[in-house]
């Protein structure tokens, strides 16, 4: 073997190592987007140790479908809706509960109410159980049937709105909303990264002057925050 080729065969192995490291450290790294500084939500109260109780319950009951949201969208939700005093929040898409009781731990902080959409009466059930178990009931009214429809007797002004319903339907319900969300409101769409979301959807938050969208936690299903300028 000649000194080049051995060299050029030493220069082979040294890349082949060094990709290997850089594989195994990726490995152990956390993924895009998680911080290894998270920690387990926190209790002040007796009142939020409930809540968070019931959250821990659904989210480790592996048997139990239709969380809607990571613990990290909620979380985020939370903190943003407590942070602009949020006292009115509308939410389409129930599910069980999980999100509204993200909400919940806000609004009982800033003396506020959420009113949560959902199409499904089993799912609906099942949510009231849940923050009823919670013991957050008194702060959420659940709306049972068609949102499209329900949310064109909105009249008052809404400081939250919480998509995360039929995909192809969020474009119809920020038509419907955005004029009532007051202005230094959010607006929360869920599924951003997964599963593709509609461009219409994307275009309506992100060309208009009057809002500025961030997408988050892409890493995982994606949460959309616009705010509506003041």
């Amino acid at each position: 073997m000649s000194k080049r080729t051995a060299m050029s065969f030493a220069a082979v192995v040294l890349l082949a190592f060094a990709a290997l490291v850089i594989a195994q450290e990726r490995g152990r790294r956390p993924r895009a987007g998680a911080s290894s500084f998270e920690n387990t939500p926190l209790a002040r109260s007796q009142a939020e140790k409930k809540v968070l109780a019931v959250l821990e319950e659904m989210g480790n009951d592996r048997s139990r479908r239709y969380l809607s949201v990571s613990q990290s969208d909620g979380r985020l939700m939370r903190q943003l809706t407590e942070a602009i005093g949020a006292k009115r929040v509308v939410e389409i898409g129930t599910s069980t509960g999980y999100s509204g009781l993200w909400f919940a731990l806000a609004l009982r902080s800033t003396g506020g109410k959420l009113t949560t959409h959902e199409i499904d009466p089993g799912r609906a059930k099942t949510a009231q159980e849940n923050f009823k178990r919670a013991g957050v009931d008194d702060l959420i009214t659940v709306v049972v049937g068609d949102a499209h429809e329900a949310v064109r007797k909105y009249t008052e002004p809404i400081d939250v709105v919480f998509l995360d319903a039929d995909k192809e339907g969020y474009i119809d319900y920020l038509n419907k909303l955005l004029s009532l969300v007051r202005p230094g409101g959010l607006i929360f769409a869920h599924n951003m990264s997964r599963p593709t979301p509609d461009p219409r959807y994307i275009e309506a938050v992100t060309k208009n002057p009057q809002l500025d969208t961030s997408f988050l936690l892409m890493d995982g299903s994606g949460l959309g925050v616009t705010l509506k300028k003041r």
